[in-house]
């Protein structure tokens, strides 16, 4: 009988642990994380009562895939461009939230007269909340569908992209004495550096790729090319200085921007499941179940921290961003807990020797007590924001109403803030791409081609080719127009003229002084001025053909990244003011009692305070349906209300028809916008009816500001008076071309084009 390698026994120990563990985890309604980690104790090293793992080095490599694979699943789940439609308010919660608990974390540790090293990552650990836990109790509660839940989805988005960050920094953090500075610079040069970089190049050709090969490609095809596409990454990654994790978050998060990230994500689930519980059950493998006990002290304060600093931080973020009492409170308590990245955080420490080694069971005993609170705490959410309304003084309540309510009103950015903003924009993805190419070239290329005959001619013709690569990319850092709109404003006033001389002429000399030093790594100064020379010339008389070719690559980049959109709309839980007001969209069962009835005979509006803003009936968007529009099976409902009213309007079809939940907007999506009514509006005096803005835009009046006073859901009977603030919900592009009509002041709008106006 031939010996079973240690491999496939530890493996074999390894599953069997963890599906008996996680059955047991799953029948008690708990987390399967915390299970994984309970059957990493049980073969473990440390608990003799079982078999343990023979080769814990094959385990840890197992368990390094595990890593690899759960970060590309988290990157699909990411995507950039989620990151950007966060907003500011989820930023701001987010960016004071982590930068309080890391201070708070660091002061602990020092107080527990712990090394600095243990001290920076326990901060880093307590920083950042757990998506899974979160999502989790969010769907047993029933909250998914509350405004406050939109905050927290963005919050944890943003949350994503700083422990990445703390992945590649705290290394530094850890052995540096000067925590701040100089010392800190380099690496987050560096990773913005490669960060635009592989997110720019990823864009412009996975899309196309997959999109050619899609024809072909079945889904062994395309769960091969997407591992395939991870891993190699990760190689770029470590070559580069970074983290593999790093290497797989960012192709997993290039790839949810594509339209095969969905059913991508749907095929490595599997995969992402088998390895994750390699990967937890390896982090329960570390823990000696001796160590809680002697730190249990240590382990109490900590929750505490856990438990009262997130909820207050993340409450005061909330509260800066201009979000109301109500949705702070429930927000901050509900990011009260540590998971999945604190693990890897910890781990991370550990594998590099950076942090002793009670900091890692400790870690775990606190994200396993805070799990279990989760639920409690967002339940208790409410309650305490009832207390506070009730205990605080009236004059805070007031202010805090204020100073949310300002929140609403879109601040207007002038045309040098927006021409700047452009400036450095372009600038600076420009000079990376350029420094791209020539790195590529310089250190890729050149040293597989070059020999030690016609070294000069080689380089010189490896210099010619970079410049070459470069030069729509150099034409348009230094020659393209910025905001020609903008420009051509700010040039008729006498003030900005000479900064936007300086400014242009600072693009030249950028331009010149990157490729000029760049080549200069490849040949000589002398042949890197002739070039340069050569490069001026061809650029001045070649700009044309130089213009189209950047114009082309920057539409295939365009319509890459927003193809997916383009394809399928995927908005989630997108939230809208005033008032708490939000879109949530319901499917209805065929069995619903409604169907055939209209919107009058149902009577949505009255009993439950909620809006019909949009049906979709198959490929059919009905937008802002009338009174006699009636129901059908499988019809899409998207309604806007507050949460109270969602709630209501939720239990109303539970009640009649079991009933199907979506997150997602389609193709045309709504959006609010607010129109000012102006003293010399032709809107004034006129009843909503007759303004027809319902037929223009294809939405609703959902509610009126007037004199401090808000009016919600407005009758057609109500007269619109000079000062009121229409917030009218509709379809996008609608409302565009009548903000386009409006500053042409075409014909197409006589009644209100010139007259009102439109803030977003």
């Amino acid at each position: 009988m031939t010996n079973l390698p240690p491999l496939i026994s530890d493996l074999g120990l390894v599953m069997g642990a963890a599906a008996v563990v996680t059955l047991v985890f799953k029948l008690l309604k708990q987390p399967t994380v915390l299970g994984y980690i309970i059957a990493g104790i049980m073969v473990g090293p440390h608990f003799p009562l079982f078999p343990s793992v023979a080769d814990t080095a094959s385990v840890e490599v197992w368990a390094q895939i595990g890593v690899i694979v759960l970060l590309f699943c988290l990157g699909l789940e990411f995507s950039f461009k989620k990151l950007i439609r966060v907003g500011g308010a989820a930023s701001i919660t987010a960016i004071t939230e982590v930068a309080v608990m890391l201070l708070l974390g660091f002061g602990i540790g020092k107080a527990l007269g712990w090394a600095a090293a243990d001290c920076v990552f326990l901060g880093a650990m307590l920083s950042i909340s757990s998506t899974t836990i979160i999502i989790r109790a969010f769907e047993e509660l029933g909250v998914k569908e509350k405004k406050f839940a939109g905050l927290v989805f963005g919050v944890l988005v943003v949350q994503d992209l700083v422990a990445i960050l703390l992945l590649v920094l705290l290394p530094t953090l850890a052995v540096s004495s000067n925590l701040s500075g100089t010392a800190l610079l380099f690496p987050v040069g560096k990773l913005v550096f490669f960060l635009v970089l592989w997110f720019v190049s990823g864009i412009f050709f996975l899309p196309t790729l997959l999109r050619k090969a899609g024809k072909f490609m079945n889904n062994e095809m395309l769960l091969i090319t997407s591992l395939a596409l991870c891993f190699l990454m990760v190689i770029l990654a470590s070559g580069a200085g970074f983290s593999p994790a790093l290497g797989a978050f960012i192709m997993g998060s290039i790839l949810a921007e594509t339209p095969a990230g969905a059913k991508i994500d749907r095929l490595t689930m599997p995969i992402k499941e088998m390895f994750g519980a390699v990967f937890f059950v390896s982090v329960g493998m570390l823990i000696d179940p001796a160590v809680i006990p002697q730190y249990w002290r240590q382990i109490l304060v900590i929750v505490g921290v856990v438990l009262i600093g997130q909820p207050l931080t993340s409450m005061a973020g909330a509260l800066l961003s201009r979000q109301p009492l109500k949705t702070s409170v429930q927000a901050g308590m509900s990011l009260s807990q540590i998971g999945e990245f604190s693990f890897i955080i910890a781990a991370m420490g550990l594998s590099l020797k950076l942090t002793s080694g009670f900091l890692y069971p400790i870690a775990v005993a606190v994200s396993a007590i805070t799990t279990f609170t989760t639920p409690y705490m967002i339940r208790l959410s409410t309650p305490f924001f009832n207390l506070l309304n009730e205990r605080l003084p009236e004059n805070w309540i007031k202010a805090i109403d204020t100073y949310s309510h300002e929140g609403q009103k879109v601040k207007t950015t002038s045309d040098w803030n927006k021409y700047l903003t452009a400036y450095l924009m372009q600038t600076i993805i420009h000079t990376i791409v350029v420094v791209g190419i020539v790195l590529v070239v310089s250190n890729i290329v050149l040293p597989a081609i070059s020999n030690r005959e016609n070294t000069l001619i080689i380089r010189l013709v490896t210099a010619i080719v970079s410049i070459a690569l470069a030069a729509p990319f150099l034409w348009a850092m230094a020659i393209r127009k910025i905001s020609p709109g903008v420009a051509s404003k700010l040039w008729e006033t006498r003030y900005f003229r000479g900064p936007l001389i300086v400014l242009q002429v600072l693009r030249l000399v950028i331009a010149f002084v990157v490729m000029g030093f760049l080549v200069h790594n490849i040949v000589s100064y002398t042949w890197a001025l002739i070039l340069l020379a050569i490069s001026l010339i061809i650029l001045l008389f070649n700009y044309r053909n130089l213009q189209r070719v950047h114009t082309w690559l920057e539409r295939r980049f365009m319509s890459n990244l927003h193809e997916k959109e383009l394809l399928d709309r995927r908005e989630s839980g997108e939230h809208l003011t005033p008032w708490d007001a939000h879109i949530t969209s319901f499917r209805l069962s065929p069995d619903f009692k409604g169907i055939g009835r209209t919107l009058m005979e149902l009577k949505l509006r009255e009993k439950y305070g909620v809006n019909v803003a949009m049906i979709r009936r198959g490929a059919f968007t009905i937008q802002a349906p009338d009174r006699q529009e009636r129901m059908y099976p499988e019809d899409t409902l998207y309604v806007i209300g507050t949460d109270d009213q969602v709630g209501a309007f939720k239990n109303y079809l539970e009640l009649h028809s079991p009933v199907r939940t979506k997150n997602i907007l389609p193709e045309d999506e709504l959006t609010l916008q607010r129109i000012e009514v102006l003293p010399r509006s032709a809107l004034a005096g006129k009843s909503i009816k007759e303004s027809e803005i319902r037929e223009r835009t294809k939405g609703l009046i959902v509610g009126i500001e007037r004199k401090g006073e808000r009016i919600l859901n407005p009758e057609s009977s109500v007269i619109l008076l000079p000062g009121d603030l229409l917030w009218i919900v509709g379809n996008t592009r609608r409302i565009k071309v009548l903000e386009k009509g409006m500053s042409k002041k075409t014909e197409e709008l006589p009644s209100i084009a010139a007259d009102i106006v439109i803030e977003k």
